[in-house]
């Protein structure tokens, strides 16, 4: 499958959002509540500005570079970016001011570096904490019992304000096993927002790709995010 053209990305959008729409009503939820979010990895301005005509709310960006560029090229049109890569601490200042959220904090290292830059930026960062719900060890994140800690310590900050939960399940052509990872991911989900945080509020849950974004929604994530389904396969070849 090559990259789309801007036609085919709005028929794959559009079908996207018919299956999200479907997946909602049959758990009882309205489709309004569950954003799409385009994982823009590897695209050009010029492709990621076209997608943002479509029924997108928000972009993805795995690598700060081209959040950079998308961003400096105004390629968002003004919709939101998110950061949902691998985030390193020597490029947290790159990443302040553009990326409306961090998804991926998953390490009390990375939290507290965000920290510290937003205090010397005087900005209030949002960020997600990610679960590593399937201990994979090839995957960022912290696992289901070190996920207490790290709310705690983020809890703590002045300058950052936890969103939600952020986890990426194991790639599994088992459906039901799919389903009680994405579901375990719900559950810790549903208890970080018990523990009743002043600044801490459960609003997103990102869970969800190309490959099981309807099961995601069925099992209550918040946000989708999506790539190939709506790009096409990536040419690595153009980084």
């Amino acid at each position: 499958m090559a990259e789309k053209t801007p036609e085919e990305m709005r028929e794959a959008v559009l079908a996207i959002r018919e299956k999200m729409a479907a997946a909602a009503r049959e758990a009882g939820r309205d489709p309004d509540e569950i954003q799409l979010c385009a994982a823009c990895k590897t695209r050009t301005a010029e492709t990621v500005a076209a997608s943002a005509a479509l029924p997108i709310d928000v972009f993805g960006e795995n690598h700060v570079q081209e959040l950079c560029a998308n961003s400096d090229a105004g390629a968002y049109c003004g919709k939101p970016s998110h950061f949902i890569g691998h985030l390193q601490t020597n490029k947290i200042k790159k990443v302040l001011g553009r990326a409306s959220l961090i998804q991926s904090v998953g390490s009390e290292h990375l939290l507290t570096a965000i920290e510290k830059e937003a205090a010397k930026a005087g900005i209030v960062q949002n960020v997600l904490l990610e679960v590593n719900i399937g201990g994979e060890e090839s995957k960022s994140g912290v696992s289901p019992e070190a996920l207490w800690p790290l709310l705690d310590a983020a809890a703590a900050q002045e300058h950052i304000r936890v969103k939600g939960l952020m986890a990426i399940p194991p790639v599994n052509d088992d459906d039901a096993q799919n389903r009680r990872y994405l579901a375990a991911v719900h559950d810790l989900f549903v208890k970080a927002g018990e523990r009743g945080y002043s600044n801490v509020e459960m609003q997103t849950l990102s869970m969800g790709m190309s490959g099981d974004y309807e099961n995601a929604i069925r099992e209550g994530a918040t946000l989708v995010r999506i790539g190939t389904a709506i790009y096409g396969e990536r040419d690595y070849r153009k980084r």
